[in-house]
């Protein structure tokens, strides 16, 4: 979402060309193409709230009265969430962005070429997450739904059961077990579904091409592409939450400073200067860590604004 990098194609990966989806129930819809494409990948953890997401290039965040702020690449409404009240979580998804209510109904804007915001009809959802296409839901009951593009196997996740987590990537999905396993489905050209071995898991978080897996020691795991670096996260300890990007990985540490992993084109690893940081989120190029006080920081890519978030406060503390 999530949000973490997201192409639609990468040379040798052999997905569809960027801009290209599948609208529910017709032909190929022609999806928004800026110049790269994002989704939500801030890990829900065991307590369930984002109370910020990465998208691409949009930055949203859940406010201390239930309501929600947005800010960068809008063309398809995706930041179009001003009316939203009674919140309690959000995702970001390349073009979609996702609320969670009170009630366990979700609210949903920006674009639905591949039926991504065609959740209308899901209840007692008790965590959310977005993907590039997909949009997959996490019910009180610990299995999962999902919504929207399907072309790898990325929404079919009705057999799982025993969850408390799921992260949405670019185009395949990860679920956290109660039991501390993970379970996977969809793209897995690189690796990034190859979780099956992995055990003692806090939490998941699920990027482009690689997956993070927080260990309940405070030590990490990855599979998947590696070819940033994005993966060298072995000899993080004492960490409390994980965020996959595109080619980079963030980490909170308990002490509230922040690590990074991978690519730094665009800055994005300035974010290990951050301390004082109780929540973090990391978009294709782009990461966020919320402060202690409900205050928000940004580092990264800026094309369209999603960093201009540093005036913003209030932000709900989870």
């Amino acid at each position: 979402m999530l949000l973490a990098a997201l192409l639609l194609s990468v040379a040798g990966c052999g997905r569809q060309a960027a801009g290209s989806g599948t609208a529910a129930g017709s032909a190929d819809a022609a999806a928004p193409a800026p110049e790269k494409g994002g989704h939500d990948l801030s890990p829900l953890g065991s307590r369930n709230v984002s109370a910020i997401s990465a998208g691409s290039f949009t930055s949203v965040a859940l406010l201390e009265d239930g309501t929600v702020t947005a800010k960068g690449y809008n063309k398809e409404g995706a930041c179009l969430v001003g009316s939203w009240e009674d919140i309690v979580s959000v995702a970001a998804g390349a073009y979609h962005t996702v609320g969670l209510k009170s009630d366990g109904t979700l609210v949903t804007t920006g674009w639905n070429g591949s039926g991504q915001r065609n959740t209308r009809s899901w209840k007692h959802v008790a965590a959310v997450s977005a993907g590039y296409h997909h949009t997959v839901g996490l019910l009180e009951d610990g299995t999962a739904v999902a919504a929207g593009k399907n072309d790898y196997g990325q929404t079919e996740v009705g057999g799982w059961s025993g969850l408390t987590a799921v992260s949405a990537g670019v185009d395949y999905t990860v679920g956290l077990k109660e039991d501390g396993t993970a379970v996977a489905a969809g793209f897995n050209e690189d690796g990034e579904c190859e979780v099956a071995g992995w055990t003692e898991l806090a939490a998941v978080s699920a990027g482009y091409d690689h997956t993070l897996g927080l260990r309940r020691d405070g030590t990490v795991v990855a599979c998947g592409l590696n070819d940033r670096g994005q993966c060298e996260v072995s000899d993080w300890t004492d960490i409390v939450q994980v965020a996959a990007g595109y080619s980079f990985s963030v980490g909170l540490r308990r002490d509230g400073t922040v690590v990074t992993a991978g690519l730094d084109e665009e800055g994005s690893a300035a974010a290990a200067g951050w301390t004082d940081i109780v929540q973090i989120a990391a978009g294709e190029d782009h990461a966020l860590g919320l402060r202690s006080d409900g205050t928000l920081r940004a580092a990264g890519g800026d094309r369209n604004g999603q960093c201009d978030v540093e005036d913003w406060s209030g932000i709900r503390v989870p």
